[in-house]
């Protein structure tokens, strides 16, 4: 027999011989609305109920390999499944953990009211079930973090052992019911002086800011990482503008900071220097406030460029101004999570927007243990990225598109 050519007939005949379409409806419609103390609602939903069954063992009993086919039609597209069967051809594994940012990926300001969707839920919900290992990946502090999954997935689902939480981009992970590697700060493996520019970052940012930047931003509250966000709507010409005075802020203070860790004079034009010749970005902020660099960045000092080079500086137009540790990023946060979570051979769907997120795109493409998707208001890089791999790109807002892709590959994986 001829797998590949096999499951393509199959496919095939699925789609053209079921009314496909009416069995996703109900299979949405049982998921994502799930019974109420209503006699009407309840019986509308246990109509559907029984309808979906009848549906799924009518194509079951019509192929020799029926559960997993009645289990694609329910979810997929024909176009997701035939995605979805590219990859099983291309990679030949089933997805076996999930490493996923939230903002602007699992949820959008602009197309869900910053709310994640319900049918996204749903599918997270329906893989954990499935043992499926969750790593939720963000730049968002470990409080907030908590406070809309256990809202959204549930205190049972978080606190199951299979759920792990890298927070702060990677600053720590999080992994509830593991004992005594439940909570790792990854940032106390750092040597003292980075600990000590970052304790003075920390207590001097707000303090010493222009009135500008102190008026019209906040510091995150973060553990390791010191975050500047607007007072404004995110994306707003008022957020953008005080947010590029703030990263020239930082990137001062940080220069100042540095100097004092390694006794060098002038150390805040050396950091514009460095910073500005690392990301095109904060170059075009720094020209466009008329504050360009005045040193060329082959210059900075030995001992200034070795601590620069450990430390990054993060300007997200409209969004915010971060200061991080290159030591610690989403690649060391992930690493972490799946070690504790004893993922010792893991096959990963990563999805993101950022170049945070694109670290952890390339590691497991390096790697061959995962395949990555993006939304496509994704950052250039990152949707050159996903582009050039898998060609998983979705519309904003929408990530269950991607994991009824998934949901169709695995269940192509049950068919060898």
């Amino acid at each position: 027999m001829e797998p590949t050519r096999d499951r393509d007939d199959l496919l095939d005949e699925l789609y053209d011989r079921f009314d496909t379409r009416t069995l996703r409806a109900y299979q949405t419609f049982v998921d994502v609305f799930p019974p109420v103390e209503s006699r009407v609602a309840l019986d509308h939903w246990q109509d559907a109920e029984n309808a979906l069954s009848e549906s799924k063992t009518a194509i079951r009993e019509a192929f020799d390999r029926g559960d997993p086919l009645a289990e694609i039609a329910a979810h997929a597209t024909r176009e997701e499944a035939f995605t979805a069967l590219d990859l099983c051809e291309r990679h030949g594994r089933a997805v076996s953990a999930f490493v996923l940012d939230v903002d602007e990926t699992l949820r959008s300001a602009g197309s869900t009211d910053n709310e994640i969707p319900r049918e996204t839920l749903g599918f997270l919900t329906e893989f954990h079930e499935a043992g499926v290992p969750i790593v939720i990946c963000t730049g968002q502090t470990l409080e907030n973090v908590k406070g809309f999954l256990i809202q959204g997935l549930g205190s049972e689902i978080f606190h199951s052992g299979d759920l792990s939480v890298v927070y702060e981009a990677g600053t720590g992970a999080f992994t509830p019911n593991h004992g005594s590697e439940t909570k790792q700060l990854l940032y106390e493996g750092l040597d003292d002086t980075v600990q000590e520019v970052f304790y003075r970052l920390r207590s001097a940012v707000l303090a010493e800011a222009p009135e500008a930047v102190r008026r019209g931003c906040h510091l995150q509250g973060n553990e390791f990482n010191v975050t500047l966000k607007p007072n404004f709507e995110t994306g707003s010409p008022d957020a953008t503008r005080v947010i590029d005075r703030a990263l020239i802020h930082q990137l001062d203070l940080l220069g100042s900071a540095a100097g004092e860790a390694c006794d060098a004079s002038d150390a805040t034009g050396w950091a514009r220097a460095f910073y500005a010749d690392s990301d095109p970005e904060i170059r075009a902020v720094l020209e466009a406030e008329d504050e360009p660099p005045e040193r060329a960045s082959d210059d900075v000092p030995a001992d200034l460029r070795d601590l620069f080079e450990r430390i990054d500086v993060a300007y997200y137009e409209g969004d915010a101004a971060e200061i991080g540790s290159r030591e610690l990023n989403k690649v060391v946060g992930v690493e972490a999570a799946l070690d504790v979570l004893g993922l010792d051979d893991p096959f990963a769907l990563v999805m993101g927007d950022s170049k945070s997120d694109l670290r952890v795109m390339r590691w497991v493409a390096d790697a061959d243990m995962g395949i990555a998707a993006a939304p496509e208001h994704a950052s250039i890089d990152v949707l050159d990225h996903v582009i050039r791999t898998d060609e998983l790109v979705y519309d904003q807002g929408d990530a269950a598109e991607i994991f009824r892709i998934v949901y169709a590959l695995n269940q192509l994986a049950r068919l060898d």
